[in-house]
Protein backbone atom coordinates (compact mmCIF):
# COMPACT_ATOMS: atom_id res chain seq x y z
CA UNK A 1 0.00 0.00 0.00
CA UNK A 2 1.32 3.44 -0.91
CA UNK A 3 0.50 6.43 1.25
CA UNK A 4 1.23 10.14 1.27
CA UNK A 5 3.77 11.42 3.78
CA UNK A 6 3.49 14.81 5.46
CA UNK A 7 6.51 15.90 7.52
CA UNK A 8 5.98 18.88 9.80
CA UNK A 9 8.35 21.03 11.81
CA UNK A 10 7.00 21.36 15.37
CA UNK A 11 8.05 23.55 18.30
CA UNK A 12 7.48 20.93 21.01
CA UNK A 13 7.50 17.24 20.12
CA UNK A 14 5.61 16.12 23.24
CA UNK A 15 2.66 18.46 22.76
CA UNK A 16 2.56 17.68 19.02
CA UNK A 17 2.54 13.92 19.66
CA UNK A 18 -0.24 14.38 22.22
CA UNK A 19 -2.32 16.42 19.75
CA UNK A 20 -1.86 14.16 16.72
CA UNK A 21 -2.42 11.00 18.80
CA UNK A 22 -5.81 12.40 19.73
CA UNK A 23 -6.59 13.73 16.25
CA UNK A 24 -5.91 10.41 14.51
CA UNK A 25 -6.77 8.12 17.47
CA UNK A 26 -3.44 6.30 17.25
CA UNK A 27 -0.04 6.31 18.92
CA UNK A 28 3.24 6.94 17.06
CA UNK A 29 4.72 4.02 15.15
CA UNK A 30 8.20 5.35 15.95
CA UNK A 31 9.34 7.77 18.64
CA UNK A 32 12.88 9.13 19.09
CA UNK A 33 14.26 12.31 20.71
CA UNK A 34 12.81 15.24 18.75
CA UNK A 35 11.08 12.90 16.28
CA UNK A 36 7.90 10.89 15.90
CA UNK A 37 6.06 9.26 13.03
CA UNK A 38 2.55 7.91 12.75
CA UNK A 39 1.47 5.17 10.34
CA UNK A 40 -2.19 6.15 10.05
CA UNK A 41 -4.53 3.64 8.43
CA UNK A 42 -7.49 5.96 7.89
CA UNK A 43 -6.87 8.19 6.07
CA UNK A 44 -3.74 6.43 4.72
CA UNK A 45 -1.04 8.84 5.87
CA UNK A 46 2.52 8.75 7.17
CA UNK A 47 2.69 11.77 9.49
CA UNK A 48 6.21 12.74 10.54
CA UNK A 49 6.90 15.28 13.29
CA UNK A 50 10.36 16.84 13.57
CA UNK A 51 11.11 19.06 16.53
CA UNK A 52 12.55 22.17 14.91
CA UNK A 53 11.45 25.27 16.85
CA UNK A 54 13.58 27.65 14.75
CA UNK A 55 12.19 26.51 11.40
CA UNK A 56 10.91 29.29 9.16
CA UNK A 57 7.81 27.31 8.25
CA UNK A 58 5.64 24.42 9.39
CA UNK A 59 6.23 22.19 6.35
CA UNK A 60 9.43 20.15 6.40
CA UNK A 61 8.83 17.95 3.34
CA UNK A 62 6.30 15.79 1.53
CA UNK A 63 6.56 12.25 0.33
CA UNK A 64 5.01 9.10 -1.01
CA UNK A 65 5.95 5.94 0.84
CA UNK A 66 5.97 2.86 -1.38
CA UNK A 67 6.56 -0.82 -0.68
CA UNK A 68 9.74 -1.61 -2.66
CA UNK A 69 12.93 -0.26 -4.19
CA UNK A 70 11.53 -1.32 -7.57
CA UNK A 71 8.60 1.06 -7.07
CA UNK A 72 11.07 3.85 -6.23
CA UNK A 73 12.91 3.10 -9.49
CA UNK A 74 9.65 3.07 -11.46
CA UNK A 75 8.69 6.45 -9.99
CA UNK A 76 12.15 7.82 -10.82
CA UNK A 77 11.89 6.62 -14.42
CA UNK A 78 8.40 8.10 -14.79
CA UNK A 79 9.42 11.46 -13.31
CA UNK A 80 12.51 11.69 -15.51
CA UNK A 81 10.43 10.92 -18.61
CA UNK A 82 8.21 13.83 -17.55
CA UNK A 83 11.27 16.13 -17.68
CA UNK A 84 11.52 16.58 -13.90
CA UNK A 85 14.92 16.84 -12.24
CA UNK A 86 15.25 13.79 -10.01
CA UNK A 87 17.77 13.34 -7.20
CA UNK A 88 18.26 9.66 -6.35
CA UNK A 89 19.51 8.50 -2.95
CA UNK A 90 20.18 4.82 -2.39
CA UNK A 91 20.83 3.23 1.00
CA UNK A 92 20.58 6.60 2.74
CA UNK A 93 19.67 7.14 6.38
CA UNK A 94 16.89 9.65 6.95
CA UNK A 95 14.32 10.04 9.71
CA UNK A 96 15.65 7.06 11.68
CA UNK A 97 15.32 4.73 8.68
CA UNK A 98 17.56 3.30 5.96
CA UNK A 99 15.86 4.20 2.68
CA UNK A 100 16.02 4.15 -1.08
CA UNK A 101 14.42 7.29 -2.45
CA UNK A 102 14.22 9.88 -5.17
CA UNK A 103 13.45 13.55 -4.63
CA UNK A 104 11.98 16.29 -6.79
CA UNK A 105 11.13 19.91 -6.04
CA UNK A 106 7.78 21.44 -6.92
CA UNK A 107 7.61 24.88 -8.63
CA UNK A 108 7.62 26.62 -5.23
CA UNK A 109 10.62 24.67 -3.94
CA UNK A 110 8.80 22.14 -1.74
CA UNK A 111 10.66 18.84 -1.59
CA UNK A 112 8.73 15.68 -2.54
CA UNK A 113 10.23 12.23 -1.98
CA UNK A 114 9.21 8.81 -3.25
CA UNK A 115 10.79 6.36 -0.83
CA UNK A 116 10.85 2.89 0.67
CA UNK A 117 11.97 2.13 4.22
CA UNK A 118 14.48 -0.71 4.06
CA UNK A 119 15.11 -1.02 7.80
CA UNK A 120 15.05 0.90 11.06
CA UNK A 121 18.06 3.03 12.03
CA UNK A 122 19.37 4.21 15.39
CA UNK A 123 20.36 7.58 13.89
CA UNK A 124 18.31 10.39 12.36
CA UNK A 125 20.51 10.75 9.29
CA UNK A 126 23.01 12.98 7.56
CA UNK A 127 22.42 15.15 4.53
CA UNK A 128 24.55 13.88 1.65
CA UNK A 129 25.08 17.44 0.42
CA UNK A 130 26.15 19.17 3.63
CA UNK A 131 27.03 16.32 6.00
CA UNK A 132 24.83 18.14 8.53
CA UNK A 133 22.78 15.99 10.91
CA UNK A 134 19.61 16.88 9.05
CA UNK A 135 17.84 15.04 6.29
CA UNK A 136 14.53 15.26 4.57
CA UNK A 137 14.64 19.01 4.08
Amino acid sequence: MSRVQLALNVRDIDSAVDFYSKLFATEPAKRRPGYANFAIAEPPLKLVLIENPKAAGKLNHLGIEVESSEQVKQASDRLQKSDLSVTPEHQTTCCYALQDKVSVKDPDGANWEVYVVLEDSATFGVSQKTEAPVCCS
